[in-house]
């Protein structure tokens, strides 16, 4: 079971660049130093980590038991994986064999993640024209390259993944999920039976669940790429009702772009901290939402400067 460790690098949105500064000394500006004590006393700049070299440790640190090490070989940053080094490849994520076939590979999304849910604003005319193409790009787009998490869950085919995931009765209905997270879920769960003990909103949307899924052998819809549910780290929990609300984007027509967020079916905000606390990603702050959809990705809060809780 993999154990969460607070994230030591501050990510910001743009890039996710991270800049140590040292202050300077105080003075007073009457009486000037030196011009050789003044260089040492400026602020230093670190030098930036490169995308490549952020992953990387976001990897070992999200992954500890499975990811031993990061480091920098052979002209790009790599993680040994158990006995198998896996080399960024412009965020592919591939083992040496073939690192020269990157070009036939999506990389792996390691996105911004905000804190909170982003306000709602119209999309450009650009980007409109660029969501009513969606089903023809999105059919024809590469895969995304599995190599790395095939590696990490030890699943690269459907019957290797059926052996890996065990039944959870999580909220009171049974789910099939990786052994991995057991714990991280079973936490999740904690978290949300607490509040809804003092929260109607949380027992009401309890009390409103239709169905959860997890495990599922498929790809992503619409595209050639492996969904996280083929690994057993994702679940959908999807409501009796929707109330005339929108929960996914594919669901919700050719205009799906145009819909405001309080035309869409969240959970109540305890319930998405509960999932975050313990590394899982929410849909619904996907550009292309998926209100339904936790999945379990704690490198992603570790580059975005997320806390997340320690497992008990």
């Amino acid at each position: 079971m993999p154990r969460i460790v607070l994230p030591g690098l501050l990510a910001i949105a743009a890039g996710f660049v991270f800049i140590a500064h040292i202050p300077a000394a105080p003075r007073d500006e009457s009486s000037p130093l030196p011009d050789q004590i003044a260089e040492t006393a400026l602020p230093q700049e670190l030098p930036q980590a490169s995308r490549a070299e952020q992953v990387a440790k976001a990897l070992v640190e999200a992954y500890p038991r499975r990811v031993l090490r990061a480091e920098y070989r052979n002209g790009d940053w790599a993680v040994l994986l158990r006995d198998t080094w896996f080399y960024y490849a412009d965020g592919r994520m591939l083992p040496e064999a073939r690192r020269d076939r990157a070009s036939e590979y999506r990389p792996i999304a390691f996105y911004n993640y905000p804190r909170e849910l982003p306000p709602w604003a119209e999309p450009p005319p650009e980007q409109t024209s660029r969501f009513r193409d969606m089903d023809r790009t999105r059919a024809a787009s590469l895969p995304r390259a599995t190599y790395f998490f095939d590696a990490l869950y030890r699943i690269h085919n459907r019957d290797e993944a059926y052996q890996r995931v065990k039944t959870l009765r999580f909220l009171e209905a049974p789910v099939l999920i990786h052994y991995a997270i057991l714990e991280e879920l079973s936490l999740v769960e904690e978290r949300i039976q607490a509040a809804a003990r003092t929260d109607p909103q949380v027992r009401a949307w309890i009390n409103n669940i239709g169905s959860i899924a997890g495990w599922t052998w498929r790809n992503v819809a619409g595209t050639q790429s492996r969904s996280f549910h083929s690994y057993g780290v994702a679940i959908d929990i999807l409501p009796r009702s929707l109330g005339g609300r929108e929960i996914y984007w594919l669901w919700a027509g050719s205009n799906w772009w145009n819909i405001p967020h309080e035309r869409r079916y969240h959970p109540p905000e305890a319930v998405i901290r509960a999932f975050e606390s313990y590394g899982f990603v929410w849909g619904g702050k996907w550009l292309f939402f998926d209100a339904m959809h936790f999945e379990y990705r704690p490198e992603v809060f570790i580059l975005n400067g997320i806390e997340m809780a320690t497992l008990r």
